[in-house]
């Protein structure tokens, strides 16, 4: 019995506490009520390549390459599409809110087959889309371009071997196909993000050559036209990566000319730029002019190391960019990010909270009072306001937020999934 009371005492707590903020809030003009609303429009895509080290259940099993490197080995990795839907069920279970799932194309039910990427279809993401038709969830898909025998020398679309680079096309078609099927059966849009691997250690004699290929490969893929009610397509650049250090073929440069050339939308990971570049610049420099914006947040730590998000400055000023500039129509959100050196689970639950977390407090922001001060060139006013706002209660909002979406708020959520290690993921052989 006094367990009851203790609850009951504990959730009067949370009111009061919410009652308290929003009254704080109410004061700048801010309604929490409705704020808490708008955070409908936050819907996360969750990247399953968390859930068991980017190794995808392909019969063939390769090192993943490509300049990627994944760092740890934790007890309870998914080893088949059960376990890791198991495992994605549980995180969403965790957060507020609602999310998506993003998957890569080594994540198909092969049924033990060997079927090679440029022959995948839609019959071998069947599983994935009947699974989130039971969740009513949706789907974005991304193309493997690595961790593949033709992918060795850490070229694909911009490999000079036409032999190469045609199994490649072929393989991007057929995820462009697969993803399309997704959203119609769905009946929510699929985004398909295309990333490849190909750079080079040292300074090349004929970056053109390279990028003509590219250019090739991408005019070869993206003359099928599929409804933009079932998928959207998106192009994602990297700075650098693990031997590919002097020149990337896909630099942010050349596929933001691309996709403003042939309307394709831009992804923009926070992990693929030079560390002093604020990636939440570009979000309002950008949004004009192309279709949309594809977000991948993650944490770059010296490079792109892909660590957990967290609530940090720059994923705080990415959400504060995209409130701003009130660009929701444009929008896709995706996490990125692989550490197998602590409790997976553990790794999405807090990187997804964070971006919700960013996402709450840029609109518990008094945007329009901000925008009179700058107009009236009332600058201090506009610092001091953003200063006094860094500890307003937003955490009393939060609470409140888990708790109508009914999953456990404050510090709760860490005691479930220790709970959920020992009686699962402790139990699994990796």
């Amino acid at each position: 019995m006094w367990i009851i009371h203790f609850t009951i005492f504990l959730q009067s707590i949370m009111s009061d506490y919410y009652h308290l903020a929003r009254d704080q809030y109410l004061e700048l003009g801010i309604d929490t009520d409705q704020v808490l609303d708008t955070m409908n429009r936050v819907v996360i895509s969750l990247h399953c390549w968390q859930g068991d080290d980017i190794r995808g259940f392909e019969p063939r099993q390769n090192s993943v390459g490509g300049g990627l490197q994944i760092t740890g080995n934790y007890p309870g990795r998914a080893r088949n599409i059960e376990e890791l839907q198991q495992d994605l069920e549980y995180v969403m279970q965790l957060l507020p809110g609602r999310q998506k799932v993003s998957l890569h194309a080594i994540y198909g039910d092969y049924k033990g087959a060997s079927i090679d990427r440029d022959q995948i279809r839609p019959e071998h993401f069947q599983n994935w889309i009947d699974w989130a038709k039971q969740l009513k969830t949706g789907l974005d898909f991304n193309a493997t371009c690595f961790a593949h025998p033709n992918a060795s020398s850490g070229r694909t679309l911009a490999h000079k071997d036409q032999k190469i680079r045609e199994f490649w096309i072929n393989h991007v078609k057929a995820c462009r196909g697969v993803a399309a099927e997704m959203g119609h059966q769905l009946g929510e849009v699929c985004v398909h993000n295309l990333w490849i691997p190909d750079a080079s250690k040292d300074t090349p004699a004929d970056r053109m050559s390279d990028r003509q290929l590219l250019i090739d490969s991408l005019d070869r893929i993206y003359e099928i036209h599929y409804s933009e009610d079932r998928m959207l397509d998106s192009v994602e650049s990297k700075l650098f990566g693990i031997g590919g250090e002097s020149m990337t073929v896909g630099s942010h440069e050349f596929y933001l000319g691309y996709a403003l050339k042939n309307n394709l939308m831009v992804c923009l990971d926070n992990g693929h730029f030079h560390p002093t570049e604020q990636v939440a610049d570009k979000i309002s420099a950008l949004i004009p002019f192309v279709k949309g914006l594809l977000l991948h947040l993650t944490r770059g730590v010296r490079w792109d190391s892909d660590h957990v998000a967290t609530f940090n400055d720059e994923i705080c000023a990415i959400t504060q960019e995209v409130v701003q500039a009130n660009a929701w129509e444009k929008i896709f959100l995706g996490l990125d990010y692989f550490d197998a050196s602590i409790n997976r689970i553990g790794a999405y639950v807090v990187g997804a909270r964070a971006v919700q977390k960013a996402f709450l407090r840029a609109m518990l922001q008094p945007v329009s009072l901000l925008k009179q001060y700058e107009t009236e060139n009332r600058l201090f006013e506009r610092l001091a306001l953003l200063e006094e706002l860094k500890t307003m209660p937003f955490g009393g909002v939060w609470d409140e937020y888990c708790r109508r979406s009914g999953v456990p708020g404050g510090r709760d959520y860490i005691h479930e999934i220790e709970t959920y290690e020992q009686q699962v993921l402790r139990k699994r052989n990796n």
